[in-house]
């Protein structure tokens, strides 16, 4: 089991944050967590992590309790700015990673070239942007190659561009058999990462997953846009051309196998495949906006 959180509750003072929230995850994934300022989602990431203690109920992450520090070799949490010191620089936040980990310093490198921070690193962190905070942040929660890797708002103040760069990062690691839980305030990139999304409400897990509610959008680029589209439409394939996405098409519509298929059959080249859950948002709304049950 990579992730057991059972009927974890949390209280502060009188008042329930977690009211008995139970999760399981058997395999790796990308798990958002959604949910308004207030709704726990802070919390239960720091009972995971054990930095705050837990009232009732247990967790354990790859089977180990979560009390157990020596999983934070292979456990990381992402957490908010705060966690930085900004007289030193970054390479001097890595370094104190791999010293207290051992790892190996050439790490630092490769982390930061990954990230794209490589031109920053030994700049003082007092002078970093916001952006280049959650940067520093990133490579400081991968740099072990963690198994599993929390992650609270890591989009906060990034650019477009970073936003995307990060969204490749963290499906690479997916890929890599590393399973992201991800709290975000930013529906539309949750949505491209992931229909598994744990929406929460005053303390409560509401939601569990998206699969099966709403369609993936798929966008392809090629070679040769304008061609591959016609190719598609003259066997029937029910897709658009779309500027700056490219080939688009429901997965309800259309097969992404076939059609991958078809353009390698008359050697077209696939620069890139893109997916977008089209659900968070709907279903947020349902969940929190005014008079919603």
């Amino acid at each position: 089991m990579i992730i057991h959180v059972d009927n974890v509750k949390k209280k502060y003072k009188k008042e329930w944050v977690l009211k008995g929230i139970n999760m399981k995850v058997e395999e790796p994934n990308i798990i958002a967590l959604v949910g308004p300022n207030g709704s726990g989602k802070t919390t239960l990431l720091n009972c995971m992590t054990n930095i705050l203690k837990l009232d009732e109920g247990s967790i354990t992450l790859l089977d180990q309790p979560h009390t157990d520090t020596s999983i934070f070799k292979e456990v990381s949490y992402l957490q908010d700015n705060r966690i930085l010191y900004g007289h030193l620089t970054a390479y001097d936040h890595l370094k104190f990673i791999c010293d207290v980990q051992k790892i190996p310093y050439k790490k630092i490198k490769e982390v930061t070239d990954r990230v794209g921070m490589s031109s920053y690193v030994k700049r003082r962190v007092q002078n970093f942007s916001l952006g280049m905070k959650q940067h520093l942040l990133l490579a400081m929660a991968i740099i072990n190659q963690p198994k599993i890797l929390l992650m609270d708002e890591p989009l906060n103040g990034l650019d477009p561009t970073s936003a995307i760069n990060m969204r490749e990062i963290l499906l690479q690691l997916y890929e890599e058999g590393t399973t992201i839980f991800v709290s975000s305030h930013n529906l539309d990139e949750i949505d491209r990462l992931t229909h598994n999304i744990h929406f929460m409400k005053d303390g409560a897990l509401l939601k569990e997953s998206l699969k099966d509610m709403d369609s993936v959008t798929y966008s392809i680029k090629t070679n040769d846009d304008d061609q591959a589209n016609l190719l598609l439409k003259e066997n029937a394939f029910d897709v658009q051309l779309q500027k700056n996405r490219g080939i688009t098409f429901s997965e309800r519509d259309v097969s992404l196998q076939h059609v991958m298929k078809l353009l390698h059959d008359h050697d077209f080249t696939i620069i890139s495949v893109d997916n977008k859950v089209e659900g968070a948002e709907k279903r947020y709304r349902e969940l929190f906006e005014e008079g919603s049950v």
